[in-house]
C-alpha cells in the first residue's frame, strides 16, 4: 500500500496525511485506484473494484446521520496514514469538500477555519451551502481532542 503523490484532487492535511477528493461520476484519467474510498451519495454506489464505505448524503444537504458520517470519516482519516484514501460525491465539490473540511479539523485545523482551509487547499467552491458550513463548524467543535500519536 502506498500514499498518494501529486495526483489531481489530492489534499495534504496539516499533519501530512494525504487524501484524494474526487467525483464519483467521473474517474480521472491515470489516477491509481484507492485502497479505500468513502462515497457520500444519496444511493449506495454499485462499485466493487476496491473496499469502500457509503454515507447516505443527499446533494446540497447534510449526512443522514452525523454520527455515522463522523465514524466513517474518522476511519478514512486513520487509514490515510498508510493507504490511498479517496472521498467522493457526485461532482467532488460540495459534499466532498464538506468531508475534507471535517478531516482538516481532525488533523488540527480550528473548527472555525476548516471551511476556509479546504477552499484554499482543495477547491474554491468546496462546502457549497450555509448548512454544510454550519455542520462542519459544529461537528468539528464536538470532535474529541486530537491524539497526535494516531
Amino acid at each position: 500500500m502506498q500514499a498518494w503523490t501529486e495526483e489531481q484532487g489530492v489534499v495534504e492535511l496539516p499533519d501530512g496525511r494525504r487524501i484524494r477528493g474526487a467525483s464519483a461520476r467521473r474517474r480521472g484519467g491515470e489516477v491509481p485506484a484507492p485502497d479505500f474510498a468513502v462515497y457520500l451519495l444519496a444511493r449506495e454506489p454499485q462499485q466493487k473494484q476496491w473496499p469502500y464505505q457509503w454515507v447516505r448524503w443527499r446533494d446540497f444537504g447534510l449526512p443522514a446521520s452525523t454520527g455515522e458520517a463522523v465514524e466513517t470519516l474518522a476511519e478514512a482519516y486513520h487509514r490515510a496514514g498508510e493507504h490511498r484514501v479517496e472521498i467522493a460525491c457526485g461532482s467532488g465539490v460540495g459534499r466532498t469538500g464538506t468531508a475534507l473540511a471535517l478531516l482538516a479539523a481532525m488533523s488540527g485545523v480550528a473548527p472555525t477555519e476548516a471551511v476556509a482551509w479546504v477552499r484554499a487547499h482543495y477547491h474554491r467552491r468546496a462546502v457549497e451551502t450555509r448548512g454544510q458550513r454550519r455542520w462542519v463548524e459544529a461537528t468539528a467543535a464536538s470532535l474529541p481532542p486530537r491524539d497526535p500519536d494516531r
